[in-house]
C-alpha cells in the first residue's frame, strides 16, 4: 500500500536560487538568467511564457537533469551543485517524478509492467512493485486497463500510465513538461483535475510547463517566464 506522506502548505520543498544557464551558440545565450523561485511543499506551481522563453531549460535544472552555469538548486535540503553525477541520480530517483508531452511507454509491456520499472533494482520485490502499481493506475482512473498495452490505450490513458509512473517512487516533487501537448482538451482537462486531485488530497508538489490554460484554475502559483526571466502572476480566485 502507498502512504502519502503529510504536508505543511508554504514550507518550500524546492529551490531555485539566482540560477542562470548560458549556451553558447557562437555566443553567449542565456536560456535562464537569474531566476530564484521557491516551490512549497504540496504545491501546484504553473510555468506559462512562449515557445523558447526557459520552461523546458528550468524545470530540467529544477530536476537535476541539467547543470546551470550559475546559482544552485536546493531539493528537499540537498543543494544540487555538491552532489556528483551519482549522487545526483541517486537523488533524482528518490525525490523526483517526471511527466513529459511525450509518453514514453515500453510498447510490449502492459500498463501496470510501465509504471512499476522505476521500482525495478530497488530492492522492492515483484508482488509488492506490482501492488503498488496497480493502486496508482487505479487512482488514475485505469483500474479496468492494467494488463493493456500502450497501443491499446488512447492518448489520455498512455498519459494517465505515465503518471502514474512518475508517482511510483512517492516523489517529493512531480515536475511536468507540457503534459497535455498532445492530448484533445477532454483529456487535457482530465490530467489537470488529476494534478489537482494528487496536490490537494495527498500533498504531492507539482511543477507544471504548459502552454495550455486548463491548469490555471487548479494552480496556487502561476509564473510567466520570458526572455529567461521570471514574472508571477497571482493564483486565478477560482482556485480549487
Amino acid at each position: 500500500m502507498i502512504r502519502w506522506r503529510r504536508f505543511t502548505l508554504g514550507t518550500p520543498i524546492l529551490s531555485a536560487v539566482e540560477l542562470t544557464k548560458t549556451f553558447f551558440l557562437g555566443q553567449a545565450v542565456n536560456a535562464v538568467y537569474d531566476v530564484s523561485l521557491d516551490v512549497d511543499d504540496g504545491d501546484l506551481v504553473v510555468l506559462t511564457g512562449p515557445s523558447g522563453s526557459g520552461k523546458s531549460t528550468l524545470l530540467s535544472l529544477l530536476g537535476g537533469l541539467d547543470r546551470p552555469t550559475g546559482g544552485d538548486v536546493i531539493l528537499d535540503g540537498h543543494r544540487l551543485s555538491r552532489l556528483g553525477e551519482s549522487g545526483l541520480a541517486m537523488l533524482r530517483r528518490a525525490k523526483v517524478g517526471f511527466v513529459f508531452q511525450f509518453f514514453n511507454l515500453i510498447p510490449h509491456l502492459t500498463a501496470t509492467e510501465n509504471v512499476s520499472l522505476p521500482l525495478r533494482f530497488t530492492g522492492v520485490s515483484r508482488r509488492q512493485m506490482e501492488s503498488r502499481a496497480q493502486e496508482l493506475l487505479k487512482l488514475v482512473g485505469l483500474g479496468d486497463r492494467m494488463h493493456h498495452r500502450p497501443l491499446q490505450l488512447s492518448g489520455g490513458e498512455q498519459q494517465r500510465v505515465a503518471i502514474a509512473r512518475a508517482l511510483i517512487n512517492q516523489p517529493r516533487v512531480v515536475l511536468a513538461d507540457e503534459p497535455t501537448g498532445n492530448l484533445d482538451s477532454r483529456n487535457a482537462q482530465e490530467i489537470a483535475r488529476l494534478f489537482a486531485n494528487f496536490s490537494t488530497a495527498m500533498g504531492q508538489t507539482f511543477v507544471v510547463v504548459s502552454h495550455n490554460e486548463v491548469f490555471h484554475p487548479y494552480a496556487r502559483r502561476i509564473v510567466h517566464m520570458l526572455d529567461g526571466r521570471l514574472t508571477d502572476h497571482p493564483a486565478p480566485t477560482g482556485h480549487q
